[in-house]
This record gives C-alpha cells, sequence and structure tokens, in this order.
C-alpha cells in the first residue's frame, strides 16, 4: 500500500514550509514535495503608496531580511528619482550592510545549519538546536556568538536608526552622517568580527572537514545539483553584496550572461505550480524545461555558494584565501554541492568583515556631505542588492506625483525555489527507503533545503493579479469531482 509521510512544519528556517514525501508499494519515494503554503502580497500593499514609503513598508516583509529589503528599496528609489547619493553615503550604506552580513551568517551557522554537522544530524530531535551545539562547543563559545550579534546589531542602530526596521535609507543618500565616535565603534567591531569570523572557519575545519562522514555526506550525489548560478560583481567580477552587475555562469563555470538589473525582466521569469504559493525562477533565454538541471535547464540558484561560483575571487584579502582554500579542496570550479553552502557561507563571514574594516578606516567616511536631494520626476526605478539568501531585486512604477502604479519584488529564496525543491526530492529519494523513515532521516531530507537559509516570509508573493489559486475536489476513489480556480 502506499503511503505519505509529511514533514510540517519544517524547522530551523525563516517562515513556513512543509514536505509530503509520497511512497510507492514498495516503500520508496515518488515524489517529495517541497510546499510553501503561505502567502504574503506586499507587492499589492504597495500600490497606492508614496514611494518613499516603500524602504518602510517593504522592510516589514520580514524580519531576519529587513536590512536588505530596506537597501534594495532605497537603491531602488534613487534610480527612480534618477538621483546619484554622494560618495560618503554610499560607503556608510556598504559599511551597514556589511554589517548586516556578519550578524546574518552567524545566525544561520550557530542556531540554523549548524546543528546538523556540530551536533550531527541523526543526534536527538531535541538536541538539533543552538543548545545542542552550545553542548558541543562550550557556553564560552555561546556567550562569544550572542556578545558579537549583539555588538552588530548596536552597530547597525547606531548607523540606521533601528536593527528592525532600518530609517536611514533616502533616495540620493541616507539621513545623517557619522561621527568620530560612531566610526571608532565600527573599527572595533569590525576587528572583532574578523578574528570571530576565521575562529568559525576554524569550527567549521576541526568539526565538518576533520570527520570523512561529513566530508562524504557533503560531496555525494545525494545533495548535488549541476546548475547556472548567479551573483552580484563588482567590476574585477569579485563578489560584492551592494553593488555591481548580475553575472550568471554555467554548470561548467562558463560565463553565460553579465547585465546591470535594470536588465532583469530580460533574463529572469517566474514559473508558477499549482502545489505551492512561491514562483519558481528560471533562465529566460535557457527556459523552463521543469525540475532538472544541467545546462540545458534555466534553473539557477543563488546565496553564498552560488556568488562564490558565479565571481572570479572575493575582494579582500584573507576572504580570497580562503575561497583558494574552499575549490582546492573541493575539485575545482565551479563547486555543486548544495550542503557547501555552509562553508561558503563563512568564507562570506570573513569578507563581510574585512569589508566593515575597510569601510572604516576610510577617512571619506566621516564627510558630512551624505545626501543628494532629488529633482526629477518619477516614473520607473529598480534597485538590487545581495540578501545573505541570494538576489534581491525591487522594481517599482510610479505616476508622475511618486505613487506607487506597480511593484515586483524578486526575493532571494524565490531565485532559489526550483533548485530547492530538486534538493528535497533527490534528497527524499536518496535517503528514504524500503518504508524506513526514522526521525534522523527526515532530518537529513531538511537539511536538503536549509543549506541555502531560505526564507519565505519574504518570498510568498504575487505579481498583481496573476497569483493562481487552484481547489481540486475529489471522490474517496480519487477522481477528480470540480476544479475551481482563480487566474487573476
Amino acid at each position: 500500500m502506499s503511503r505519505t509521510v509529511v514533514i510540517d512544519p519544517i524547522t530551523r528556517l525563516e517562515g513556513h514550509g512543509k514536505i509530503a514525501v509520497f511512497l510507492n508499494e514498495q516503500g520508496n519515494v515518488d515524489r517529495a514535495y517541497f510546499q510553501v503554503p503561505e502567502l504574503r502580497g506586499f507587492e499589492k500593499f504597495a500600490v497606492g503608496r508614496p514611494a518613499e514609503d516603500m524602504p518602510q513598508i517593504t522592510s516589514r516583509i520580514c524580519g531576519v531580511c529587513p536590512t536588505a529589503h530596506h537597501m534594495a528599496s532605497t537603491k531602488a528609489l534613487d534610480a527612480l528619482y534618477q538621483v546619484e547619493p554622494p560618495s560618503a553615503a554610499k560607503k556608510i550604506r556598504e559599511l551597514v550592510y556589511a554589517t548586516f552580513f556578519v550578524e546574518d551568517h552567524a545566525l544561520h551557522f550557530y542556531f540554523l545549519g549548524g546543528p546538523d554537522f556540530v551536533v550531527g544530524p541523526q543526534a536527538p530531535k531535541g538536541e538539533r538546536n543552538i543548545l545542542g551545539v552550545l553542548g558541543k562547543v562550550g557556553l564560552e563559545v555561546g556567550k562569544e556568538v550572542i556578545g558579537l550579534r549583539r555588538e552588530m546589531r548596536e552597530l547597525i542602530t547606531r548607523a540606521a536608526g533601528k536593527v528592525i526596521h532600518p530609517v536611514f535609507g533616502l533616495p540620493g543618500g541616507i539621513a545623517k552622517p557619522l561621527t568620530q565616535e560612531d566610526v571608532e565603534a565600527f573599527r572595533k567591531g569590525a576587528a572583532h568580527a574578523v578574528e570571530f569570523a576565521k575562529f568559525s572557519l576554524k569550527v567549521f575545519a576541526d568539526v565538518v572537514l576533520a570527520n570523512q562522514a561529513y566530508v562524504d555526506w557533503i560531496t555525494s550525489d545525494i545533495y548535488t545539483h549541476k546548475t547556472y548560478y548567479m551573483g552580484l560583481v563588482d567590476e574585477q567580477k569579485r563578489v560584492n553584496f551592494y553593488d555591481g552587475k548580475l553575472r550568471v555562469v554555467d554548470p561548467a563555470g562558463r560565463e553565460a550572461a553579465l547585465f546591470p538589473v535594470s536588465e532583469y525582466l530580460d533574463y529572469i521569469g517566474e514559473h508558477v505550480e499549482p502545489w505551492s504559493y512561491i514562483k519558481f525562477c528560471y533562465l529566460k533565454k535557457v527556459g523552463w524545461k521543469g525540475f532538472v538541471d544541467g545546462t540545458d535547464s534555466g534553473v539557477y540558484s543563488v546565496a553564498p555558494l552560488a556568488r562564490l561560483n558565479a565571481a572570479e575571487g572575493m575582494a579582500t584579502p584573507a576572504a580570497q584565501e580562503e575561497y583558494e582554500r574552499f575549490y582546492a579542496t573541493l575539485g575545482g570550479k565551479p563547486v555543486h554541492f548544495t550542503l557547501a553552502n555552509h562553508w561558503a557561507r563563512l568564507i562570506e563571514l570573513l569578507y563581510a568583515a574585512e569589508c566593515m574594516a575597510e569601510l572604516a578606516a576610510d577617512p571619506e567616511i566621516l564627510d558630512p556631505h551624505v545626501r543628494t536631494l532629488p529633482s526629477a520626476i518619477p516614473a520607473e526605478g529598480v534597485g538590487v542588492v545581495e540578501a545573505p539568501r541570494g538576489t534581491l531585486i525591487h522594481h517599482y512604477r510610479t505616476d508622475e506625483r511618486g505613487i506607487i502604479t506597480a511593484a515586483n519584488l524578486i526575493v532571494a529564496t524565490q531565485n532559489n525555489a526550483a533548485r530547492i525543491a530538486m534538493s528535497v526530492d533527490k534528497a527524499a529519494k536518496g535517503l528514504i527507503k524500503n518504508g524506513e523513515v526514522s526521525d534522523g532521516l527526515l532530518n537529513m531530507v531538511e537539511m536538503a533545503f536549509r543549506a541555502y537559509d531560505p526564507c519565505h516570509g519574504c518570498a510568498t508573493h504575487a505579481l498583481p493579479g496573476s497569483m493562481p489559486l487552484i481547489v481540486r475536489l475529489y471522490n474517496p476513489q480519487g477522481q477528480l469531482l470540480r476544479e475551481i480556480r482563480r487566474d487573476g
């Protein structure tokens, strides 16, 4: 007899989701679905609002990613009002954003993804959490993790007004310059962050890379997909979280596209499935071929591993050394192992900390000229940043008064949605055999999505009027009796 195994709710991610696993009569997996059952709709909320309210409205999308939405929205307003912020304002934005990356990547490694490796994927459920991690690494390390995150969040509050819902981004600049006291605090915090990042990489090397069983899982086919990769790069094609062009490489690592975000509609398409509220992004010029990998499939990935694959290096020295060690250890570029996202995330943590140090040491960051007042009539603007979970795009259209008439958000997890669905299906098929479904095996299925650090609070939304809702009614024999559709 066939069976269905449901993991609901899934754990240690932002937002909500569930996994439905359909077993055949032999107890093996026919198909596993990663479903996102919630619907937000911020693009609808935005219509009719003044554009300058968007950095505050969109930061409410999520309590984990508010700084990313605030920053992408502020950059979209720069484009909308056709205004270039002063150099000091750009550097202060980047400083705040690098600080946000440090505390967010630390959150994922120690609280969300880390328990799977530090405690063990098949450890008792009650130990696969931050308390289990502290039991392994010691309370002093726990205090250091909590202390580092508190310090980073206090720095964000100092410069951006609030840590949960920042209020400093304005079209053409920021609300206030930094003082000498602010900069000294950032310099001290940056030095702490660099040492913390190096320590975290050592923890990963000692606990994960020194354990052959963990390395075998990371490099196993169960957690591997050969897809395209996308990320922001600077003029030297190095990783950049705040600015640059979007670069796409194919599964062999060859450059497939390099474009400004204003042209994203020419490159990124959105596919809808009836079993999830999330949309599945794909590369338009390759096309949607279903949930398959390979060069002929438009499925691509974003986030730490994708950013490293899409770039040709890191812009800071210590992170570049780790970048080279990463590819030397895992067999060269590109790396297709999904679980390698955890290592890539720690390399980015070090890069963000080094960026903080460089920006805080730049004398121009104390320049009091931090805003260029906009004077153009608004019409359309697109902004992009790399969120910790991947590429984040905000796109607004307005009337001549600056009132939003249309909004589109391509959220980080949405870019990864197709590959996440493939990863869960492949892990379930590889791990669940002959009807044996233990709690540890189900956690290893969850590890397939957890490596991407998804945020479904952000990623479920609707293009205006286009989100389909389909209800199907079946009789006890499984025959379809009636279908109700709402396509707009």
